[in-house]
């Protein structure tokens, strides 16, 4: 009687621990056989979260939809270590005169290309490189000539 009261607290104290391969012995096997046959299904929200792949099929590459600004302009000072500074000229109509104006704006930009004075250079917005270096070029459209 001793002993049955000791198995019991026993018992009640370290819980039964069945191993996998017990559990799956108990278990027939048409509802295993089930189980691995039918494919796991993720819920409908994280369906709906992943972006969606561009129409050509290819699955691996997710485009971005927005897009960087891009300017092109001349290039008035290359004295400076990997950095440019590019010239880029725009009309704009003017709202009273309705004549074309030219406006001229300078952008300081980082240069791995090696651009040259004059050289004709597209640049796209980035980070913030340095206090006042926020584009870099991206390809030199045309050569200065000499």
């Amino acid at each position: 009687m001793a002993n049955k009261k000791q198995e019991e607290i026993e018992d009640a104290v370290n819980p039964v621990e069945e191993t996998v391969e017990e559990v799956a012995a108990e278990a027939s096997p048409e509802t295993t056989e089930a189980a691995e046959a039918a494919p796991i299904e993720a819920p409908a929200e994280s369906i709906a979260a992943e972006p969606k792949a561009p129409a050509g099929g290819d699955t691996a590459k997710v485009e971005r939809v927005h897009k960087r600004a891009e300017k092109v302009g001349i290039v008035s000072s290359d004295k400076m270590t990997k950095t440019v500074v590019v010239r880029v000229d725009r009309l704009v109509k003017h709202p009273i005169y309705r004549k074309y104006v030219r406006k001229r704006k300078k952008f300081m930009a980082h240069d791995e290309f090696g651009a040259k004075i004059g050289d004709k250079v597209r640049i796209v917005e980035t980070r913030p490189l340095s206090a006042r270096k926020r584009w870099r070029v991206v390809e030199i459209i045309q050569k200065a000539e000499i």
